[in-house]
């Protein structure tokens, strides 16, 4: 477990050390960030405490703390981060946030969701913003908890039109996906892919394939983690045996694996990033990338945030859509010249029949929208 007190102002800045917080299992001394604008909104302090592949892992984290800290500069507070190395570190890292006084603790993704939700049944006086996931009993029964806001993301929307675009820049006519673990939030992005293909196949009597994930079974390809490059690497040259060409690997960063596994093989391919735009994050794959599969975590972690700076706070559930841009599809950038502009325009369409509720994309993973 890393604790953290940084000065930061809408980015990761200047890093100044503090005072030691000695806790079991912990390596080094608590962060403070302070906000640039000077003016705090009151004892407000948001804290936020990451999974394993920490706040700089230019994916779900990061945006994540993005989002908390544009928020924290804007109400000119500080905020405090605690970064988990491994599972068992996550009831630790709330509850050390909880010890540094935190008025609100963002906690990433569905593996901190059972350390949330018993914190919060503890610390009734502390709000929690549970990111990607809902709350639920030790039997995976769905519960409200009056200090606890999950903010989810309709990905399937967004993975809809990915699928629906991966069908049509297939050359081989099999297209494939893999996760890093089978979460809903994970799953989610596979199902919308999946009915994307087979909306493009009704739309232009196509037969495009789909390897990696089995809808109606809810089974397919898994990582069994999101940092194991090599895993990764191995299920999609497995994918490549089987003709694939376009890939949507659900699984942070990994999708690095694929495009080496392309690279490899001499594979003129397309991969999907997801989360934030891949050919921004990590544009020496420029070439590769058909689009990413975005959430826009960075807004709905900031608008999260700001809400409890200013005691708005409330267990209502932020769903991230088409239709609010919580979800949405990258812009092609090196792919567009090579897709047919009437298909761009089909995507067009589909995303506002969606919106318009014409098209309707359904997932067991998807969340509530009312």
């Amino acid at each position: 477990m890393t604790l953290t007190t940084r000065t930061r102002f809408l980015g990761f800045g200047s890093v100044t050390a503090a005072a030691a917080l000695v806790l079991a299992g912990c390596a080094s001394a608590p962060e403070t960030e302070a906000g640039a604008s000077g003016t705090a909104a009151g004892d407000f302090l948001p804290c936020a405490v990451s999974d394993l592949t920490g706040f700089k892992d230019g994916q779900f984290n990061e945006l994540t703390y993005d989002g908390v800290a544009q928020a924290a500069d804007e109400l000119g507070v500080d905020t405090r981060t605690a970064e988990s190395t491994s599972e068992d570190q996550y009831a630790g890292n709330i509850s050390a946030m909880v010890n540094e006084d935190c008025s609100l603790i963002v906690t990433v993704g569905f593996a901190l969701a059972a350390a949330t939700r018993d914190s919060a049944a503890e610390n009734p006086d502390i709000d929690y913003a549970l990111i990607d996931s809902t709350v639920s009993d030790d039997d995976g029964t769905p519960v409200e908890v009056d200090n606890v806001k999950p903010v989810l993301f309709d990905t399937a929307q967004a993975a809809y039109l990915a699928g629906y675009l991966s069908a049509a820049a297939s050359k081989t006519g099999v297209v494939g996906t893999y996760g890093g673990m089978p979460f809903p939030s994970v799953t989610v992005f596979m199902d919308g892919f999946v009915d994307g293909v087979a909306k493009f196949n009704e739309a232009h009597g196509a037969s495009v394939k789909v390897v990696g994930w089995d809808k109606a079974a809810q089974d397919g390809l898994f990582v069994g983690n999101f940092d194991d490059q090599v895993q990764a690497k191995t299920l999609s040259e497995g994918l490549l045996d089987q003709n694939v060409d376009v890939i949507m690997p659900v699984a942070g960063s990994l999708f690095l694996a694929s495009i080496e596994a392309m690279k490899d093989r001499g594979v003129d391919g397309a991969i999907l990033g997801v989360n934030n735009d891949a050919y921004e994050a990590e544009p020496e794959g420029a070439p590769y990338y058909l689009t990413s599969v975005l959430k826009n975590l960075t807004t709905a972690a900031s608008e999260v945030t700001t809400a409890a700076g200013a005691g708005d706070f409330d267990s209502t559930p932020y769903v991230g859509t088409l239709e609010n841009d919580g979800v949405g599809i990258a812009p092609l950038h090196d792919w567009e010249s090579r897709i047919d502009p009437s298909v761009i325009a089909e995507l067009d369409q589909l995303k506002a029949d969606i919106i318009a509720g014409t098209v309707v994309v359904e997932s067991p993973s998807s969340p509530s929208q009312g």
